[in-house]
C-alpha cells in the first residue's frame, strides 16, 4: 500500500507498507547495509534486498551490463520486481509489483544523458502507484536531483565504496582526503535525504536541486538535460499554485513551471479594448500591484477615463512578460530573483520573445517606462520612453501621465464595465483556453467588482447566476457548479467518478479517469454519467488521480445536493 503525503513536482513523500497495519517505509530514503525495514545483505551467492520482511535476490543467472544492449528478464517476487539495465524496448511493470528495483543503476553514473533517459523511462513505466528504487547512484550531491526526477529510494553502496577509497562525499563537493570516510559519507547522504524530505514538504525541492547541481559538471548537465528532454514529463506534475521560490541560478530560468508560463504568454490574447501598451519594470514585492512602485505607476496611469485603453505589461525575468491582469497567477505572484541591472543573454532573449508576442497583437501606441532596462525591448517597436532617472521619480511619473493623455487623444473611450469584461475574458482564456472564455463570457454574462476581486455573473430570464469568481488568495478563477458545467461541457478539467454519494473531499479511490491535462492546483470538475456532481481544487495531477487508490484527489468546494 502506498500513501503519498506530500509532492514537489515528480518528488514525493510517501509511506509504503506491505500489509495493512504492518511496518512502514517512509520515502525518499536510503537503503543501508544493515537495517531492520530496508537493507542489502551480501553473501557468497550475491546481494539480497530486504524490504519490510520480504527478501529478493538482486543478482541471478547471467549478469549483463547496461551497455550490453542485451536486456535481462525481470524477476518478480512477492510484489517486488527486479529489473536490470538495459531496459527491454517494450518494458512494462508487472501488475502485481508494488516496488521496482534497478540493481545496476551505478552504470549510469557520470553519464547524464543515459541517466535522464532511463529514469524517465522507468518512472513512466512504474507509474504513480509504485516505489522506484535505483541502486549504486546514491551520493549527497545528486540526491536532490534524483528525487526531483522521481527516484524514491537509493542505497549507501556508492558512499561506502568511495569512502573506503579515501574520497569524501558531501552535498557541496567530492574530494580526496586519504582516509577511510565511509561512515561520514553515509551520514552525509542520510542527512541530505532528510533535507530533501523537508524541501518536498515545503514544495521547494527544485530550489535545492538547482543549488546542488552547480557543484559539479555532472549535476549541471543532468539538470539541463532533464529540463530539456524531460520537459513534458516534469511539467505534468508542476503545480499551478505554489509558495515563494527563488531563481538564483541560470538553471532556475529553465524550471518547467517558468517555461510553461513563457509558452502560455506566446498564445495569450490581450483584452480587446486595450490600444495603448505600457511596459513597466517588475518589483521585489509580489503580486506587483500591491508593491510601492506599482502603486506609484497606478497614480500616473489611472488619472482619467483613458486608463481603460491602457494595457500594463511588466517586463521581467524569468517569466519574460506578465500582463497586469495575470500578476496574481502562479508563478508571477511567487518568484524572487536577484535585481542588479545585469541581464544574461538567455534572459534578454526570452524577454524579447515574450514582449514581441504581445506586441504582435497590435497597439496604436507603445510607451516604455523601463528606464535603464530599455535595452531589453529596444527595436521591437516604435515606443516613447518616459523615464528620467528612477521610474518612480516625480518627473518620470509626470512624463508617463502626459504621454498617456497624448496617446489617448482621438480614441473612443471605453467604459469600465466593458474593460472588466474584456479582462475576465482574457483571464479565462489564459486559465482554461479560448473556447471556455468564449462560452462563459457570452452576451448574457458580465463581470462585477474591482480588480483583483471579480465575480462572473450570467443574467437570463431575470435571474442572476454566478459562474465563478477571482480572488488574490486563490490567484485564479474559481468556478461554481454552473460555471463548472460550462467548462466540463467543453471537455476540460473533467474527473469522471463512480456513482456514489460524496461526503467531504473526493478521494482517488472514487476516480474512474481524469483529464491528463489537470495539474495540482487546477479547477477539477467531477462528473458521473455526464452529470456534474461538484467542483474543487486538484490535489493530484490527472494521471495520478487515475492510477492511485489512496489520498485526496480533489478538495471539494461545491457539490450538488
Amino acid at each position: 500500500m502506498l500513501d503519498v503525503l506530500a509532492r514537489s513536482q515528480r518528488a514525493r513523500l510517501c509511506e509504503y507498507s506491505r500489509e495493512k497495519g504492518g511496518p512502514k517505509l517512509s520515502t525518499p530514503c536510503v537503503i543501508v547495509s544493515e537495517g531492520d525495514d530496508a537493507c542489502i545483505k551480501v553473501t557468497e551467492g550475491g546481494r539480497t534486498l530486504s524490504i519490510l520482511g520480504t527478501e529478493v535476490p538482486l543478482e541471478s543467472g547471467l549478469l549483463r551490463t547496461a551497455s550490453s544492449g542485451m536486456p535481462s528478464e525481470p524477476c518478480v517476487r512477492d510484489g517486488i520486481e527486479v529489473v536490470r539495465l538495459p531496459l527491454p524496448e517494450d518494458f512494462s511493470v508487472d501488475p502485481s509489483a508494488e516496488f521496482v528495483v534497478v540493481p545496476n543503476a551505478f552504470e549510469l553514473r557520470r553519464d547524464p544523458r543515459r541517466l535522464v533517459d532511463n529514469v524517465i523511462r522507468l518512472r513512466e513505466a512504474v507509474g504513480f502507484n509504485r516505489i522506484l528504487c535505483m541502486l549504486g547512484i546514491g551520493e549527497p550531491s545528486m540526491a536532490a536531483i534524483l528525487v526531483l526526477m522521481g527516484v524514491d529510494v537509493v542505497d549507501d553502496t556508492l558512499c561506502r565504496a568511495a569512502g573506503i577509497a579515501g574520497t569524501r562525499m558531501v552535498p557541496e563537493a567530492e574530494m580526496a582526503v586519504g582516509r577511510d570516510c565511509s561512515v561520514e559519507n553515509v551520514r552525509a547522504l542520510e542527512a541530505e535525504i532528510g533535507l530533501v524530505r523537508d524541501f518536498i514538504k515545503a514544495d521547494r525541492l527544485r530550489e535545492l536541486a538547482d543549488q546542488r547541481s552547480s557543484f559539479s559538471p555532472y549535476g549541471v548537465a543532468t539538470l539541463r538535460l532533464y529540463d530539456r528532454v524531460g520537459y513534458a514529463f516534469a511539467e505534468e506534475t508542476c503545480s499551478t499554485v505554489g509558495c515563494r521560490f527563488c531563481c538564483n541560478t541560470t538553471q532556475s530560468l529553465r524550471r518547467p513551471e517558468v517555461v510553461r508560463w513563457r509558452h502560455a504568454i506566446k498564445e495569450y490574447r490581450k483584452p480587446a479594448c486595450k490600444r495603448i501598451l505600457v511596459l513597466l519594470p517588475c518589483s521585489a514585492k509580489k503580486p506587483y500591484h500591491i508593491s510601492k512602485s506599482h502603486r506609484a505607476f497606478a497614480s500616473a496611469i489611472h488619472t482619467a477615463q483613458h486608463d481603460t485603453l491602457v494595457h500594463e505589461v511588466i517586463v521581467t525575468s524569468p517569466l519574460g512578460a506578465v500582463p497586469r491582469e495575470l500578476d496574481m497567477f502562479f508563478p508571477a505572484n511567487s518568484y524572487d530573483i536577484p535585481v542588479t541591472g545585469e541581464w544574461k543573454c538567455e534572459e534578454k532573449a526570452f524577454i524579447r520573445e515574450s514582449v514581441s508576442a504581445i506586441l504582435a497583437q497590435g497597439y496604436d501606441k507603445v510607451i516604455c517606462h523601463l528606464g535603464e532596462d530599455y535595452e531589453l525591448v529596444e527595436g521591437l517597436a516604435d515606443m516613447e520612453c518616459t523615464v528620467v532617472g528612477d521610474p518612480t521619480s516625480p518627473k518620470s511619473l509626470e512624463n508617463l501621465d502626459r504621454a498617456l493623455r497624448e496617446a489617448a487623444k482621438g480614441m473612443d473611450k471605453v467604459g469600465y464595465l466593458e474593460e472588466r469584461n474584456d479582462y475576465v475574458h482574457s483571464v479565462l482564456g489564459f486559465q482554461f483556453g479560448q473556447d471556455v472564455a468564449d462560452a462563459i463570457m457570452d452576451a448574457d454574462t458580465y463581470a462585477i467588482g474591482k480588480f483583483p476581486y471579480w465575480k462572473i455573473i450570467r443574467e437570463r430570464d431575470g435571474k442572476k447566476i454566478q459562474l465563478g469568481m477571482m480572488t488574490p488568495e486563490r490567484g485564479m478563477v474559481s468556478l461554481t457548479i454552473d460555471g463548472a458545467a460550462i467548462v466540463a461541457g467543453l471537455g476540460h478539467n473533467v474527473v469522471e467518478i463512480q456513482d456514489f454519494e460524496l461526503r467531504g473531499n473526493l478521494f482517488a479511490v472514487g476516480v474512474v479517469r481524469a483529464d491528463p491535462a489537470i495539474h495540482v492546483g487546477d479547477e477539477a470538475i467531477f462528473v458521473c454519467n455526464g452529470e456534474v456532481r461538484g467542483v474543487g481544487v486538484a490535489e493530484m495531477c490527472g494521471r495520478e488521480m487515475t492510477e492511485l487508490n489512496r489520498g485526496i484527489a480533489v478538495k471539494v468546494r461545491h457539490k450538488t445536493k
